[in-house]
């Protein structure tokens, strides 16, 4: 989708100031990789059954449409095209064609974050009502986008989102903004419940089941420019919920006890996603590679340390313990996932899969299979 919520927080150039504050002869802390990749082998990697594997290697495979240029994959992907037969076929292409990495936090830890998402359906309606009065906006007229690589290139992929106030940039409104006072944008739909359109932002596409039986399909578009804050981690702040049992369910059950303290509970969470209206399609939605995701197949990423269109192999579980072991297609991003070993698994459309994503919490490992001969991607620094 284009995953679970979108974002790019506002960005300044301080380090040079913050550097000219070091008065005295304090060592400076060295700079460290947000990831390292461990060399690893086949053999290392967890066992699959012959079923997941073809699954998800047609998954990541359907990538391959949008790669197919790309330097890094074009070779392998062209030769991912033969690769149909069976399973059998499919391993021997990996391992002459891969070399597999474990992914590892900074502390060298082999365990991170799992979490899953989907694609939600929601009631709503084409015009405004006293039932139907959320509004689902689109890219908003005044907002201006700048590209910051096109002046810093090592700022690559970070962009400023704003409003112009004469002839200076200013951020653009934040969400408890936008939801007190509006926005000039178009409206898409209007939903029934403001906490619905809070969980189609975090989704980040989703469908409006209007009252005549259609379905509208939406897809992210963009975002304000502010950066996501979790509205779990208000919740738990607030002494509203504890830290291990926050989940989209519990978060809803408490907005429904609490509507007075709604406004305060989305205003916690600065960022806003707009949404464009996509074609109705059986497929699922599309997530940042623009290909259509894949129930269970497909993880959204943070591409700072996997680029997007990796192959990659996960281990994790189910709420309820059951494994999951699969190969995986990285074809989505989301702001809320960012940092090491942290991967979020799409699951599909619909209240079934809303329960399973909204539900998973899990520990689990990423390896990535990259193309044999070409250099790692360079993973950023930090202190």
């Amino acid at each position: 989708m284009t995953s679970a919520l979108r974002h790019l927080a506002w960005t300044l150039p301080v380090l040079a100031l913050l550097a000219g504050c070091n008065g005295g002869e304090t060592a400076k802390p060295e700079p460290h990789a947000i990831a390292t990749y461990a060399p690893a082998t086949f053999k290392d990697l967890p066992a699959v059954s012959d079923e997941d594997l073809l699954a998800g290697f047609y998954a990541w495979r359907n990538g391959c449409e949008k790669l197919k240029r790309d330097p890094v994959w074009a070779a392998t992907c062209e030769a991912a095209g033969n690769a149909t037969a069976s399973a059998a076929q499919v391993r021997t292409f990996l391992e002459q064609n891969l070399q597999v990495y474990g992914l590892r936090s900074a502390e060298n830890k082999a365990n991170g974050l799992i979490t899953g998402y989907y694609e939600p359906v929601y009631p709503g309606s084409l015009s405004q009502s006293a039932t139907n009065h959320v509004a689902v906006y689109g890219i908003p007229d005044d907002m201006i986008v700048v590209d910051l690589a096109s002046v810093y290139p090592e700022l690559k992929g970070k962009r400023l989102r704003g409003r112009l106030d004469g002839r200076v940039l200013k951020p653009y409104d934040t969400a408890e903004v936008i939801n007190r006072n509006g926005v000039k944008a178009p409206v898409l739909a209007w939903l029934t419940d403001p906490m619905d359109l809070q969980f189609l932002q975090i989704q980040g596409s989703g469908r409006v089941q209007l009252e005549d039986g259609r379905q509208l399909r939406l897809g992210y578009a963009d975002q304000n420019g502010h950066p996501y804050r979790p509205i779990g981690r208000w919740l738990v702040e607030q002494g509203q919920l504890k830290k291990e049992d926050v989940s989209m369910g519990a978060i809803h059950a408490w907005a429904q006890a609490n509507p007075q303290r709604v406004p305060e509970l989305l205003a916690s969470n600065p960022s806003y996603v707009f949404f464009s209206t996509r074609p109705d399609s059986n497929e699922g939605p599309r997530g940042s590679l623009n290909v259509p995701l894949t129930a269970g197949y497909s993880v959204a990423i943070d591409r700072k340390v996997i680029p997007l269109g990796s192959l990659l192999w996960l281990s994790t579980t189910r709420p309820d313990g059951s494994p999951v072991v699969r190969p995986v297609g990285a074809q989505d991003t989301g702001g809320a996932i960012a940092g090491e070993v942290r991967a979020d698994l799409f699951w599909g459309t619909g209240p079934e899969a809303g329960e399973l994503a909204g539900n998973m919490k899990q520990q689990g490992q990423i390896w990535m299979l990259w193309p044999k001969g070409q250099p790692l991607p360079e993973v950023p620094k930090v202190l």
